[in-house]
């Protein structure tokens, strides 16, 4: 093993921040300084010293409150455990400051914090505000002391040359020793799960240990508690990312797992080049950078799971990553993603990334529609991203379709498969909730998740799925949820006809799902559809119920309602139906309708028919909620009692169409109805078929013959029309009227 090398230095040279390699153990030697000082050259471009300047108020800001190291006491959200959050920032940063300033002050207030930890830290036991057995010392769950073990080892390893031997030992042995021993032996069950959690602990320690020159810690690290490779942070790159970069938990946790993924294999490849860890799998920690950045729209992460929805790509774990990989890579595109997040970070990449952005070498990123496959061997189903329409002056699409036909996700996983969402004119349409949490609010029982996460979020009525027998998918069981996954059959991202298709057999019992979203441009509209197809099979009797949760305003619906004025019923009792209000109800004997709402300006209609009797359900989220702890968002329900037998089961085929506009200021409006007249949908020898006619006369055939063989023909009759094709699907224009 190498001398340890954590940490790429920007240091002062002639009042002008250059970029060199800083050694970060006793006696260890940089190298490569000129190498990186001639790639990256002056760092006064406008991004880093930005960066500088923010940082420097920050630790001044810390500074000026002296060293304030509480006993813990708090779960998150409260004083003690945000103060703690804010001292290993701080540790981090002064670190920082002081390798690239080399102002003593900044060394002299990392020195004494880390003193005030080496007295605090031999008393630590559990946290006593823990909530399960993952207790941590510092704060309640050990994932947030292993974040600050990351964070704070990379401050330290910027003055612990500088300090004395006996300085040096204490906080070596009471503070980095103690807290990587309790993360890698204390909290083995952590550390060797395959999980987020597991990632945060294993790079504290492995980077602990290579600052601390203790190989045998860094083999632990890498390879898990008994260096087996069963476990351990290579093994993680292994497991949670597919081929082609999809996190298993989604692209809220895939974002807070790249730091610690690319901050440990930044310090693995100055430590150990040989490992060659950038090009680990194919590269996957790379891949998984960049499909991170594609699991967002307009810099906001598609909300699966448990998913905070705040989060963008302005966050810090991507500041990090996004250095890093450029450092690796000199992707142009990763620039355009700095520049738009504003930010960067005081080391040797993050200069790189500030003076190539200055210098104008910036270029779009590619948004683009794919297919992200699921699992480590990427067989255990898939996420479609479906992107469509004009773009904005950066150059993503304005419509996103998302189709979640993806595993579990663990214990963060919710009972959605086959869900999807829909963004447009820079809005989520159809929405996910996310998860039911309000992070580090102490009211909101100390940030943790809300019961409400269970009772609602996590229920497949909160999600755009179909919902068999009012009971959640896999009957609510994570345990047996994780054990299956959906098949996706198909999927195009051909110009004019976007398709996604997948099916699902064991969510339900005796009970088969086939979902297919298609995005077909039609003349005479002047935005992409989404056509939405959902078949049910079962040789039995079932309740079906396909709810589609939105944003906005209710303007119109072509259908009689029965409304609750005087008082709300609620939906029902159990598995997230004790959670909807009903507003109205509505019975549609031919199964037919339309609804209307706004939102920014536009017009959304989702029109609906299925191939027997409907009820309607207009409703809103927040029933049964006396601590206020959801948010009140509307939803159609839509209802098919069906009978059993050879023919059992149900299908529903729908359409959603964004048209018009609303200007509140010109007081102006357009097409603030639908452009479509009518939607029919049937089903000949197996083949989908569905009907849109517009308004200005032209009717259109969207066929899914449901096989992916693209030179397979196919053909029907319709009307006395012949209908013609070849592959998975088509948009044929049917004689008469203008098209």
């Amino acid at each position: 093993m190498k001398l340890p090398i954590l940490l790429a230095a920007a240091t002062l040279v002639g009042g002008v921040p250059q970029t060199a390699l800083a050694a970060v153990s006793q006696g260890a030697a940089s190298h490569d300084a000129s190498e990186a000082a001639s790639s990256t050259g002056s760092t006064n471009a406008p991004l880093f010293a930005a960066e500088l300047e923010r940082t420097q108020a920050f630790v001044e800001a810390m500074m000026g409150d002296g060293v304030v190291v509480p006993v813990p006491r708090d779960p998150g959200g409260g004083y003690t455990h945000e103060q703690h959050k804010r001292n290993f920032r701080a540790i981090y940063n002064a670190g920082q400051l002081f390798r690239i300033t080399g102002d003593q002050k900044y060394r002299d207030y990392v020195r004494e914090m880390l003193l005030a930890y080496a007295d605090l830290y031999p008393t630590l036991g559990d946290h006593p505000a823990k909530a399960n057995q993952y207790s941590g010392q510092i704060f309640w769950q050990v994932l947030n002391d292993a974040m600050w073990l990351v964070h704070a080892v990379q401050g330290y390893a910027d003055i612990r040359d500088t300090l004395s031997d006996a300085d040096r030992q204490r906080i070596d042995d009471d503070v980095f020793r103690r807290a990587a021993h309790f993360l890698s032996q204390e909290s083995v069950a952590t550390f060797d799960r395959i999980h987020t959690h597991a990632t945060w602990a294993t790079a504290g320690v492995g980077m602990t240990g290579y600052l601390l020159g203790a190989a045998a810690m860094v083999e632990r690290a890498l390879l898990g508690s008994d260096k087996s490779g069963q476990a351990g942070f290579l093994r993680q790159t292994e497991l949670l990312f597919s081929p082609n970069g999809y996190y298993t938990e989604g692209p809220y946790y895939q974002r807070f797992a790249l730091l610690p993924f690319l901050v440990f294999a930044d310090a693995i490849e100055r430590n150990e080049p040989e490992r060659a860890i950038f090009e680990h799998r194919d590269g996957i920690l790379l891949k998984a950078l960049r499909t991170t950045v594609q699991l967002s729209y307009r810099g906001y992460f598609f909300p699966f799971n448990d998913a905070i929805r705040d989060k963008s790509l302005r966050t810090a774990e991507l500041y990090e990553g996004v250095a890093i990989a450029y450092g690796q890579t000199r992707d142009p595109a990763l620039l355009w993603i700095a520049d738009f997040q504003g930010r960067t970070v005081l080391r040797d990449s993050g200069a790189l990334v500030a003076q190539d952005l200055d210098a104008g070498l910036a270029q779009p990123f590619p948004f683009a529609s794919l297919l992200l496959s699921d699992g480590p061997d990427g067989d255990q189903g898939a996420v479609a991203v479906l992107r469509q329409g004009s773009a904005n002056a950066e150059g993503e699409p304005a419509t996103v379709l998302i189709a979640k036909n993806s595993a579990q996700g663990m214990g963060h996983g919710h009972f959605d498969k086959l869900a999807w969402q829909l963004y447009d004119n820079g809005n989520e349409i159809v929405r996910d909730y996310g998860a039911a949490r309000f992070l580090n609010i102490e009211a909101k029982r100390g940030g943790r998740y809300l019961p409400e996460n269970e009772t609602w979020a996590k229920s497949s009525v909160a999600h755009n799925t179909l919902v068999v027998d009012e009971t959640s998918h896999f009957g609510g069981d994570a345990d047996l949820a994780d054990q299956f996954w959906p098949t996706q059959l198909h999927f195009s991202d051909a110009p004019g006809l976007q398709v996604t298709s997948a099916e699902i057999d064991s969510a339900y019992p005796g009970v088969s799902i086939r979902r297919t979203l298609l995005m077909p441009t039609l003349p005479g509209l002047e935005a992409p559809l989404v056509i939405d197809l959902v078949r049910a099979s079962s040789d039995d009797a079932h309740q079906y119920d396909l709810p589609l949760h939105f944003s906005g305003h209710i303007m119109e619906y072509d259908f009689e309602t029965r409304n609750n004025v005087a008082a709300r019923p609620v939906l029902g009792n159990d598995n997230g139906y004790q959670h909807i209000w009903i507003d109205a109800e509505a019975t549609l004997d031919e199964g037919k309708g339309a609804l209307t709402w706004i939102l920014d300006g536009r017009f959304y209609t989702y029109r609906f028919v299925s191939d027997g009797p409907l009820g309607v359900v207009l409703g809103e989220s927040g029933a049964n909620d006396p601590d206020f702890n959801l948010r009140r968002e509307p939803m159609i329900l839509l209802r098919a009692q069906r009978d059993g037998g050879r023919d059992g089961g149900a299908s529903f085929a729908s359409l959603l169409e964004a048209h018009g506009s609303y200007d509140g200021a010109a007081e102006q409006t357009l097409d603030s109805r639908s452009l479509v007249s009518d939607l029919d949908h049937q089903q000949i020898e197996g083949i989908d078929i569905i009907r849109v006619t517009l308004k200005s006369g032209p009717q259109f055939v969207i066929a899914v013959s449901h096989n992916s063989d693209p030179d397979t023909q196919h053909s029907v009759t319709l009307g006395g029309d012949v209908l013609a094709w070849t592959g998975f699907a088509a948009v044929i224009a049917l004689p008469g009227g203008e098209n």
